[in-house]
């Protein structure tokens, strides 16, 4: 249990029997009465998004989570499979549940997933991601350097905006935040 002043993006409670992911927070100190936490959080299981306001001086319980190193496989239309490195069980996860961080990710990549009871709920991926671009527009030259930036698809068709020196077939670094541009490899 914790605060629900100690709420922040990214961490997973447990409400009612249920799993919810926290998407975004925001402290609200009213002129009067007392302060809260307004939570925006996903339903794990069903996908649904919901708000709702957590008194200050509330508890709230946290999910303990499992955390496993696994490859990813491959994906179908509806799940994103998994293969545990170790004992070599597999898992899957909705992509519904993966949400954009699918844009992300490359078959035999090795993905931190976590696990609630036993069943994989979410994964974590590293701060950058390194993804190869597939297409962009030839680079356009100018007198200054500044302002020179244009759209790059990558290989698994995140398009992302880039500086005017990249080009098609280079291996760019992307935050796995911000779904931004970091780096060229």
């Amino acid at each position: 249990m914790i605060p629900a002043t100690q709420i922040r993006a990214g961490r997973i409670l447990l409400i009612d029997g249920k799993l919810f992911k926290v998407m975004a927070t925001h402290h609200v100190t009213p002129g009067k009465g007392v302060a809260c936490m307004q939570v925006k959080m996903r339903d794990l299981r069903s996908g649904t998004q919901t708000e709702r306001r957590f008194n200050s001086t509330e508890k709230v319980e946290t999910a303990e989570l499992e955390k496993r190193e696994m490859q990813y496989l491959y994906n179908d239309d509806e799940n994103y499979y998994f293969m545990d490195t170790k004992s070599f069980d597999q898992m899957h996860i909705r992509t519904e549940e993966l949400g954009d961080y699918v844009k992300l990710m490359l078959p035999n990549q090795m993905i931190t997933v976590d696990m609630y009871e036993g069943e994989a709920i979410g994964v974590e991926l590293p701060k950058t991601v390194e993804l190869k671009v597939t297409y962009t527009p030839p680079g356009v030259k100018t007198a200054g350097s500044s302002g020179n930036f244009k759209e790059a698809e990558l290989e698994t068709g995140l398009k992302v905006t880039v500086p005017g020196f990249v080009n098609i077939g280079d291996t760019i670094r992307v935050d796995t935040d911000s779904f931004e541009y970091v780096e060229r490899v």
